[in-house]
């Protein structure tokens, strides 16, 4: 599992009421593997070995907090894709308590976009049996209009500073609990109980800023280009893997033609949409497909029950 833009795993392993997606997926049986890429979590860079012939010697520099993190190297879509997924997943199937040889994965919001870049650049030889997508853009078709606005010059926003998010987020989603209809572009604040936020924070990472200025390319000029590839164009030449996107049926960051893009445009998969929620008080937005009061029911059940669909790999499930 890859979770998305400026959040880490805790998210994929809490819920303010019940059962996180993780604790759901391996009350189902799965062997379940959740990855923070460079930037999320605990994750670390690293450095170049010095003079010191010794390996262990290297120096360990954090990727987001203090003034050590600013020695860390920039990053962006290439070496999130590229480089620190398939580390992550031949690291898990090396490690996997089952015979596995392939991995199902699961991309929450960014980190879908992130598979489908992977996938792209390696269309045969990916070791993905299967691919969700949970809220994971690849053709901006549709943009919300805020989102319009954010990206509408992409060196200006790569400018923006990107320190101290989670401390903002601390002080920000209490107040803003209480004028629900500013979050109604992330989430339905009823469907989410936030009585929490202490707890649901520490999820909320310091972005990117090439990132940020490659998102806002990227979301202006329709298509995601990585490392020279058009990833809209390469998925197409993509071959039988089976691809569920869930999405969010009010969502204001990913809309609906966004999220589902991917069935359009890889013809040579088997792909299924889910869309979750309803009219009235009922409809979604991003973080009500991780944390809503029935994400449970709306989103955990029906993706385990299509992963569990899937053929499994050696009589294994990872």
């Amino acid at each position: 599992m890859i979770p998305g833009y400026a959040m880490n795993v805790f998210i994929l392993n809490f819920h303010p009421t019940g059962m996180s997606m993780i604790e759901y997926l391996c009350a189902q049986g799965f062997e379940v593997w959740a990855a923070n890429l460079r930037g999320q979590g605990a994750s670390i860079y690293i450095g170049e070995p010095g003079p010191e012939k010794n390996a262990s010697k290297r120096r360990r520099l954090s990727w987001r907090r203090g003034a050590r993190a600013a020695r860390a190297p920039k990053y962006g879509f290439r070496e999130l894709s590229l480089v620190d997924f398939p580390c992550a997943r031949d690291f898990a199937l090396a490690h996997s308590q089952t015979s596995a040889t392939e991995v199902h994965a699961i991309g929450c919001s960014l980190g879908g976009s992130l598979l489908y870049a992977y996938l792209a650049h390696n269309p045969r030889d990916h070791q993905i049996a299967s691919m969700t997508a949970i809220g994971g853009p690849l053709r901006w078709d549709d943009i919300h209009p805020a989102m319009r606005a954010a990206v509408r010059f992409p060196i200006l926003t790569g400018l923006i500073p990107t320190r101290g998010t989670r401390q903002a987020a601390r002080v920000m989603l209490p107040v803003l609990k209480r004028v629900p209809r500013v979050l109604s572009i992330y989430m339905n604040a009823q469907q989410i109980n936030l009585d929490d936020s202490e707890s649901m924070v520490q999820t909320v990472e310091d972005p990117s800023s090439r990132l940020n200025y490659q998102i806002a390319r990227w979301v202006k000029n329709r298509d995601l280009h990585v490392d020279g590839l058009n990833v809209t164009e390469a998925l197409a030449q993509l071959n039988d893997l089976p691809i569920l996107c869930i999405v969010a049926n009010a969502d204001g960051i990913v809309p609906v033609a966004a999220a589902s893009s991917v069935c359009d445009i890889a013809g040579k998969c088997t792909t299924k949409i889910l869309q979750v929620g309803g009219d009235g008080n009922d409809w979604y937005a991003h973080a009500d497909l991780f944390v809503s009061e029935n994400a449970q029911a709306t989103v955990f059940k029906p993706m385990g029950d299509w992963l569990y669909a899937q053929p499994l790999i050696q009589a294994d499930r990872i």
